[in-house]
């Protein structure tokens, strides 16, 4: 690919922040209010989230001689989280979340050291298994947001619809007829041609831009010193346990779209990473942080790799975090706009995961079997969560979670059909899980 100006570096971080955006302020708004937080510590709440968001994306990025995958990837706060944060802070207080979220992130950051140990566990038919498994998950996220967003009193309108399909179109036929750098930003040239139209459909406002201030200072701390609770930091843990599972699974599409062939030393880098980041995030007073799936459909869309674009999306976000009026003005992105661009990404996710299982012999029933029962109950539990409501709350914590519950599937069907190629050595290993095959994608 051509060498990259500054202009072009910060204009593809920028679509990579607007891809994750969403899901980074999701959570803030359901657990500030949930938590009984006021508008002005919500909206301080949204801040850091960005501002730590940028600070662990770098961490991972960059990294160092015992931190970081250094691959393209965007960190921010994990879904698995929201209930249990929750759930802490209504039983407990708000600094108990945050002494769990600490113990947690330590904890993660030694269990990353036997990462190298269990990499015989991850074969191609597991790991394609995983990788397909967290893209049809996030395809009902996507699909969701294309109707307006759950909740929403316009939720599935014909105006929602519109947007999603117009935006869709438009991503689908910059990449047809555009070449270079045109094409590469076409996710984020049809998030903003996404949200004229609907600004001429009366559907953007501007009001939450109007109302936030221009520039605040972030405090560690800022709601208070951590208090250490076993019980909150035993859930806390299995929150952090699931995210390095999910985690695994996109280093390894990640370095299968860039080409990069991944040991178990770099597993174990990465993970250290973001442990540290989560600690981060419990030190501002934020949340545990675990690498975004979504990032790897938007690398794998553009075939833009290069370290530099998500180093320049880790300072925009901590730009973000230091100015609440301007992180506001990516709010007015109507949330069917996102859906649209969502479908193509988290799509792509798929594709990277099929691509691995190609490396799989299913001349075997055996590996075929896999495949079917982990994808299958991971799209199971995602699609029908309620069956486990009777389970207890630390239970529900694994099973509810469709990534978790079709990796550990996958992961104990191939011991019990795979046993005898466990031991195999650990760079044999390292070529079947990656293969020789390209992560050239359309």
């Amino acid at each position: 690919m051509e060498k990259l100006n500054p202009w072009k570096v910060g204009t593809l971080g920028f679509q990579h922040v607007l891809a994750m955006y969403a899901g980074a302020v999701i959570v803030p708004l359901i657990v500030g209010p949930a938590i009984g937080l006021n508008a002005q510590q919500l909206a301080y709440l949204i801040s850091i989230d960005l501002f730590t968001c940028g600070i662990a994306t770098l961490l991972q990025v960059i990294g160092g001689k015992h931190f970081g995958i250094r691959l393209p990837v965007i960190l921010g706060c994990t879904f698995t989280a929201v209930g249990p944060m929750i759930a802490i802070g209504n039983l407990q207080g708000i600094t108990a979340i945050y002494g769990a979220i600490i113990a947690s992130g330590i904890i993660v950051m030694i269990l990353s050291q036997f990462m190298s140990k269990i990499m015989r566990f991850f074969p191609p038919v597991v790991t394609g298994s995983v990788v397909a498994i967290i893209g049809v998950s996030l395809i009902p996220v996507a699909m969701n947001n294309a109707a307006g967003g759950l909740g929403s009193p316009d939720y599935g309108s014909a105006e929602n619809l519109f947007l999603a399909a117009f935006t869709l179109v438009l991503i689908i036929l910059m990449n047809r007829f555009f070449k270079g750098y045109m094409k590469a930003i076409s996710v984020l040239l049809s998030l903003v041609a996404g949200t004229i139209t609907a600004y001429f459909m009366g559907l953007v406002s501007f009001a939450e831009v109007s109302q936030a201030s221009w520039f605040h200072v972030v405090q560690p701390f800022y709601f208070g010193f951590p208090t250490f609770n076993a019980s909150a930091i035993l859930t806390m843990t299995l929150v952090a346990i699931v995210s390095m599972i999910e985690s695994t699974g996109v280093f390894l599409a990640l370095g299968d779209v860039c080409e990069r062939k991944l040991d178990s030393k770099d597993i174990k880098k990465g993970l250290r990473a973001e442990g540290l980041a989560v600690v981060i995030g419990g030190i501002f007073n934020a949340f545990p942080y675990t690498s975004f799936s979504q990032n790897v459909g938007l690398v794998a869309l553009t075939k833009v790799k290069t370290r530099n674009v998500v180093i320049a999306a880790g300072v925009i976000l901590m730009t973000l975090g230091l100015l609440p009026k301007v992180a506001a003005l990516t709010t007015i992105i109507p949330m069917a706009v996102l859906g649209g661009a969502m479908i193509p990404m988290f799509g792509m996710v798929i594709s990277s995961g099929i691509r691995m299982l190609s490396a799989v012999d299913f001349s075997k029933n055996e590996n075929l079997l896999i495949v079917a029962c982990s994808i299958g109950i991971g799209l199971g539990s995602a699609v029908v969560p309620q069956i486990f409501e009777s389970l207890p709350t630390s239970a529900r914590l694994l099973v509810e979670n469709g990534i978790v519950l079709g990796s550990i599937t996958a992961i104990l069907l191939n011991l019990v059909f795979n046993y005898k190629e466990l031991n195999i050595s650990e760079s044999e290993r390292i070529e079947q899980l990656k293969g020789d095959h390209s992560a050239e994608m359309i």
